[in-house]
């Protein structure tokens, strides 16, 4: 593949020579999170959408994730929650621990508490849980459909459609392109001309330990952050709170781009020696452990180029120190799909009204997860004074902190039967 690959196509084809079922549809390139929910989203908007995956199937690795009140909203919004709900861990506060002395803290209230003040639940799942659950729902959506193995090679534009072509030569056809290809995007890479990410000495290593097997400290019933010097420790329940999720992060110059390499339990117990013995006996519980190198980016020129646009991590990569990542491509999954419907005819200018939309927020995020990370990470004085910060603020305080966050809210869609009769009638439209 080449840069020059992805660059507007001189074919000259037309929306009416592609056939108006191609000239009709989005192309979404990536079947993840943020793939799959605009997917859905642009069905409830009446817009019909072609998902290809590059994976021959669909599966997600045993990565775990959290889901703040503004990621659930747009799960209510598409009907994913629901099918989500029973396969959830429900955590009903969090506890912050000095890593190396075991000293909790701070106890911040979640559960009925952040959902009465958000208007919408913490949850936290497996990975593999959300795919499937935003599957089911996207797989049942009449304007959705899906494609395997399609490993994309070039993007192409005209004046009137976009195509995009897979290594072994397939092509797809569409009004627009929208790329949620992830943080290692070839449509960012090639199309866009982004510089390449840039490591930050940091790893994570992940694992997955029976609940019935961890003491209450760790138990499935909150979320818990381990805080010490260029070290932590967040845990969480997932998969009904039958498993509890585990992340180790460390300050290293180990770097890959495997998402899920396998990591020696030595090695993680010597990354972790430093901290309360609680925690080394926790982490040695895991019966396996997968890793991978944490990348950053500065904010990108653009994320949209004509009939083009990036979604997501392949638009604003974060650092998993707000638990925001997967939540953001969510938000920007529904503001999209509203912006198309608004400018279906003008696709370019839908994607700049959805760029001028989400752009200072996604920034705001990653911005706040670098300086979450810096804060988990400190020693010293400087920890102590984290540390007695944290103590003495209520737990008021401690959410209040968070309410630019997890208080964003989306405009409604409209409900899937509105949706149908929407459809019907500009079916009706265009064959008058």
């Amino acid at each position: 593949m080449t840069a020059n690959s992805f660059t507007a196509s001189a074919r000259g084809e037309t929306a009416a020579a592609l056939g108006a079922a191609d000239a009709g549809r989005v192309l979404i390139v990536g079947g993840g999170i943020g793939g799959l929910a605009t997917a859905i989203a642009l069905d409830r908007m009446g817009i019909a959408s072609r998902v290809v995956e590059r994976k021959p199937e669909f599966s997600e690795a045993g990565a775990g994730i959290q889901i703040g009140p503004n990621g659930m909203r747009v799960l209510a919004e598409l009907g994913v929650d629901r099918v989500l709900e029973p396969l959830a861990g429900k955590p009903d506060h969090l506890r912050i621990h000095d890593g190396g002395s075991a000293r909790e803290l701070a106890r911040v209230p979640l559960g009925a508490t952040i959902a009465a003040r958000h208007g919408a639940p913490y949850r936290t799942a497996h990975r593999a849980d959300l795919q499937r659950a935003l599957l089911t729902v996207a797989r049942a959506s009449p304007r959705v459909s899906i494609g395997t193995g399609f490993e994309v090679a070039a993007v192409e534009q005209t004046d009137h459609d976009a195509s995009i072509v897979a290594s072994d030569g397939r092509r797809e056809h569409g009004s627009a392109v929208i790329a949620a290809d992830g943080v290692w995007s070839a449509v960012r890479a090639h199309a866009f001309g982004a510089a390449p990410l840039g490591f930050s000495f940091r790893s994570a290593a992940r694992a997955l330990i029976p609940a019935d097997r961890v003491p209450a400290i760790f138990g499935a019933d909150h979320v818990g952050i381990w805080l010490a010097p260029k070290t932590h420790v967040v845990h969480y329940p997932v998969q009904a709170g039958v498993s509890i999720a585990v992340v180790v992060v460390t300050e290293d110059d180990w770097r890959s781009t495997e998402w899920s390499a396998p990591a020696d339990a030595a090695l993680i117990a010597q990354r972790t020696a430093r901290l309360a013995r609680e925690v080394r006996d926790f982490l040695a519980l895991a019966p396996e452990w997968r890793r991978w190198s944490l990348f950053d980016v500065p904010p990108l020129p653009t994320w949209t180029w004509g009939r083009v646009a990036l979604l997501g991590d392949a638009a604003h990569p974060v650092m998993p120190f707000l638990a925001q990542g997967g939540v953001l491509a969510l938000e920007d999954a529904i503001v999209i799909a509203q912006c198309l419907a608004r400018g279906w005819q003008h696709p370019a200018e839908a994607f700049a009204d959805y760029e001028r939309q989400r752009r200072l927020r996604a920034i705001a995020v990653q911005d706040g997860s670098r300086d979450n990370g810096r804060i988990y990470h400190l020693s010293g004085v400087m920890a102590a004074a984290r540390n007695l910060v944290l103590r003495t603020s209520t737990p008021d305080k401690l959410l209040a902190r968070y309410d630019w966050l997890y208080g964003w809210r989306p405009q409604p869609l409209p409900a899937a039967e509105a949706a149908e009769r929407g459809a019907l009638d500009a079916g009706r439209d265009s064959a008058g």
